[in-house]
């Protein structure tokens, strides 16, 4: 279990916006001033139901305004690194979004409360270790959120350095996510620049270390761009990559940026790519997009206006 924290539940903030898609909430939070301009945080409430009929909330959310990491088919990228958020900035996310839940009528026959979260929203987690780290520890100890580390994920480009200090706090049962998008370095160097520097096998290597449980899954994600890395070959390429690992592979069509600079793969590509995964023996699923018209769903959240 995470130490004691020294990050204190406080009543939510004033939400900037708020927009609605089906069941879908994103909303935005001031994060504070770079010169004349306005910061704010986005997150993302998501509902889930599987196949049992089980239902809950995800919540997505943000680490930094903007990101320095430069990935070619994200929003937040094309922002660059405007602010990292305190600890108390990301707790107070999960606040927001809890308040929004108990004041909005839902077809969800459950308590509007978050499950999970997910560290899948604007920034790199690992960028910013000790907020995102204090916040983590926050969200377990309090009362106000009792979110045990198994619900909650970290998602990273391949911070290697980043994944080694998170491995020393020994948090097994943290879920640890990684954004892959090509599984060889020379189309990742084009794709995330952070590959340059840490290029496919120390990312690998970094998760062989890692530690874990016998229930430990890493998720890979996936971003489905049409002609650039749906083909059979790199289906192989990730299933070989992939293979010395326990890992989920979700699949995600594309999202467009504003402008889009990729086309998202058709149905039929992704679901050959999942076929020639799962004939290798890997796990993968088919990520379903969920917010796209609000720029809320994955690779989309980034205020345009801050460009």
């Amino acid at each position: 279990m995470p130490g004691p924290c020294a990050v204190q539940a406080n009543n939510p903030v004033s939400v900037s916006r708020v927009t609605r898609e089906g069941q879908a909430i994103k909303f935005c939070l001031p994060a504070g001033h770079a010169g004349q301009r306005l910061l704010e945080s986005e997150s993302v409430i998501i509902p889930m139901r599987n196949f049992h009929g089980d239902q809950w909330f995800t919540l997505c959310v943000s680490s930094q305004v903007g990101c320095r990491m430069g990935c070619t088919f994200c929003q937040t990228g094309m922002l660059g690194l405007l602010a990292n958020l305190t600890a108390q900035q990301i707790v107070q996310q999960v606040q927001t979004a809890q308040e929004l839940l108990r004041s909005t009528t839902t077809e969800f026959s459950i308590p509007g409360v978050i499950r999970n979260v997910v560290f899948m929203g604007m920034g790199e987690p690992l960028d910013n270790f000790e907020a995102v780290t204090e916040a983590i520890r926050t969200l377990c100890i309090s009362r106000e959120f009792n979110i045990p580390l198994s619900h909650i994920t970290v998602s990273t480009v391949g911070r290697v350095d980043g994944i080694y200090k998170l491995a020393q706090l020994n948090w097994p049962s943290l879920r640890l996510a990684v954004s892959l998008t090509a599984a060889t370095d020379a189309l990742r160097n084009r794709l995330m620049p952070l590959n340059r520097s840490v290029p496919l096998e120390k990312l690998r290597q970094a998760l062989m270390d890692y530690p874990r449980t016998r229930r430990t899954r890493f998720l890979i994600e996936y971003v489905m761009l049409q002609g650039v890395n749906d083909s059979p070959a790199d289906a192989e390429a990730l299933a070989r990559w992939c293979q010395p690992l326990p890992v989920t592979v979700n699949l995600i069509a594309y999202n467009p940026q504003n402008p889009a600079h990729y086309t998202a793969s058709s149905t039929e590509t992704i679901f050959a790519f999942l076929k020639c995964l799962r004939a290798m023996g890997i796990l993968a699923k088919r990520r379903t997009t969920v917010g796209q018209n609000l720029m809320a769903a994955c690779g989309q959240l980034g205020n345009t206006e801050l460009s």
